[in-house]
């Protein structure tokens, strides 16, 4: 039976997102996933429109916000309404943007710009470690193993626990910073983790003081780290690895930006 969006009553619409909270909770959806989930499906049962006008009264956004409004519908109908999703939208393939790289130059202009050690080693741990902005904000002392030369990152995106190796540089400012035996690596000022923004701030203020005009974010040095090791020879597996990507076509975009066999073509003029 197909559901009546128009005559819905409000505790009817709660009792729907409800489903849906309890529904992406079970699934261990990650926090962006599921507040997308629910914004969109709060959006549609108050729309009254079909899934194809909905989808439709988007179409003027990016491709990239057109799929996850499909998918975030197609869960929410198959999963919460029990109900099959007949749409079939030709989504279009996203178009392939490679990410903006920092060479090492301006990766050590940036890290030397900034006095302050803590805001230091954070761009270190994005670069050296090529973590996400999510892993660093939740790396704990007990996660380092110094005599190892290793970080077990267990804080993950898809939960995918991984090893990445401790830079040497990193070891040498981690003991200038003062090691503790326990607890968050970085902490705010009150005591927890530090903010998203303040980590996006830590980058943004970098990139300023080195007078680098590239658009510099915390995911630029890990983008920065996976090419830099792919033009020095590294196995992209390997790379995969560090990087905790579940499917080798991820990793492979650093092929297309990486400069290593670029270089070696101008030989050949």
């Amino acid at each position: 039976m197909e559901l009546d969006i128009e005559n819905l009553t409000p505790q009817e619409r709660y009792e729907l997102i409800g489903k849906l909270i309890e529904e992406i909770k079970l699934r261990k959806y990650s926090f962006e996933t599921g507040k997308a989930y629910i914004s969109v499906a709060k959006e549609f049962l108050k729309s009254g429109k079909t899934p194809r006008e909905f989808l439709l009264s988007h179409t003027t956004k990016s491709r990239s916000t057109m799929r996850s409004v499909y998918f975030a519908l197609k869960f929410f109908y198959e999963n919460i309404l029990n109900e099959k999703f007949d749409e079939k939208l030709p989504l279009a393939k996203k178009s392939l943007k490679l990410p903006v790289i920092l060479n090492r130059e301006e990766i050590n202009k940036m890290i030397e710009a900034i006095s302050n050690i803590k805001h230091r080693l954070v761009l270190m741990f994005l670069y050296y470690s090529g973590l996400r902005l999510d892993e660093v904000r939740n790396l704990k002392w007990q996660d380092i193993d110094f005599n190892r030369e290793i970080t077990h990152i267990k804080t993950t995106k898809g939960e995918k626990e991984r090893i990445v190796f401790l830079h040497p540089k990193l070891k040498e400012m981690l003991r200038i910073y003062g090691i503790n035996n326990q607890g968050l690596v970085f902490k705010s000022q009150r005591g927890g983790k530090l903010s998203k923004r303040t980590i996006q701030k830590i980058v943004k203020s970098a990139a300023k003081k080195s007078g680098i005009k590239k658009k510099a974010t915390p995911h630029t040095l890990r983008h920065s780290f996976a090419t830099h090791l792919l033009e020095a020879g590294c196995d992209i597996r390997h790379i995969q690895k560090l990087l905790g990507h579940k499917n080798i076509q991820t990793t492979q975009i650093y092929t297309h930006i990486a400069n290593k066999d670029i270089k070696n073509l101008a030989n050949l003029l």
